[in-house]
């Protein structure tokens, strides 16, 4: 696969981009089952002509990016169906060219959407626990052990050509430090994007600063922010890289819904947290124009959001 471009030439140009949403919102409404530890992985097993189908429909909304659905999918999590090393890491590489082919098939009807970016999804140790533990941090490996964990992954990721990674839902400062030795390790681009306790701090407790100050140091991060979060954290969290860097920002974050990763249930809004400024954005259309001004140069949804979400922030991005 040829990459098309790079994120960080892309934000050169002046573009901002679009990233996709929901994966495993859009299988779910297919009539997938994903109560699994495998999650959204499991139907690379079962039915990946339907991941390829949740790509076109977010390319369809006008996403400029596509992340994989690699998130939980790694050696570990599918040796415990009896799956081989090398049958999980071609399951890997089957998650890089669904979204590709998705890509392609969009790209000839619609030659002039290009440049479109594919990112290999890199889920944190926690999402192979799935156990929550990607919201809490509270995950105790050495930085070489992380290394071990991830760099099958990425090997596979890169050999099978992302055009980037998505190092996402990150809960935990020396599991970024790894991926970071990583991510040069292999010379690909990359963007790094958080959980959070609070609007100042991911969520083992790091300050953002912090954060932003590890991943500026890197030259193959193109972008840092956070994903996975609730709506009212987002711009605090902004504001708070903001002051630290001036790197690009990256902000995907859920619908508005809380999630309780004890029942893996969605319920109404979470209440305990306040934005300065006023009420929180109602969707992530709603909060796009404050988290531009915050730096904010890719924007798109995580769980609970849709095509539809993604369609409206493409327009505001167009405009």
């Amino acid at each position: 696969m040829a990459r098309n471009t790079t994120l960080s030439r892309m934000f050169d140009a002046g573009r901002n981009v679009v990233v996709d949403g929901a994966l495993a919102t859009e299988l779910e409404a297919r009539g997938c089952n994903l109560e699994d530890a495998l999650w959204s992985a499991k139907v690379l097993l079962e039915q990946p002509h339907l991941i390829k189908q949740v790509h076109s429909d977010y390319f369809g909304a006008g996403a400029t990016v596509a992340i994989t659905a690699s998130y939980q999918a790694t050696p570990q999590g599918f040796a415990q169906r009896g799956i081989s090393e090398a049958e999980a890491l071609e399951l890997v590489a089957l998650s890089v060219r669904l979204a590709d082919e998705a890509r392609r098939e969009y790209l000839a009807e619609n030659p002039g959407a290009g440049p479109l970016l594919i990112a290999g999804s890199v889920g944190p140790y926690g999402a192979y626990l799935a156990d929550g533990s990607e919201y809490r941090g509270d995950y105790v490996l050495s930085r070489s052990e992380f290394k071990e964990f991830h760099r099958p992954r990425i090997e596979a990721l890169v050999k099978a050509g992302v055009d980037l990674l998505a190092c996402e839902t990150l809960p935990s400062f020396i599991e970024a430090e790894a991926l970071l030795a990583l991510v040069e390790e292999f010379d690909v681009e990359s963007w790094f994007s958080f959980t959070l306790r609070d609007g100042g701090h991911i969520s083992d407790g790091t300050p953002l600063a912090e954060v932003a100050r590890l991943c500026g140091a890197q030259p193959r991060v193109a972008a840092v922010g956070v994903n996975c979060v609730p709506l009212d954290l987002v711009s605090p969290s902004l504001e708070a890289l903001r002051k630290a860097t001036d790197m690009p920002l990256i902000a995907y974050p859920n619908s508005g819904e809380s999630y309780d990763p004890i029942t893996k249930t969605w319920g109404a809004a979470a209440t305990g947290h306040s934005e300065p400024g006023g009420k929180p954005p109602a969707g992530i259309a709603e909060g796009f124009g404050i988290w531009r001004e915050l730096g904010a140069r890719a924007v798109g949804g995580c769980c609970r959001t849709t095509p539809r979400d993604i369609a409206a922030v493409a327009r505001l991005s167009a405009e």
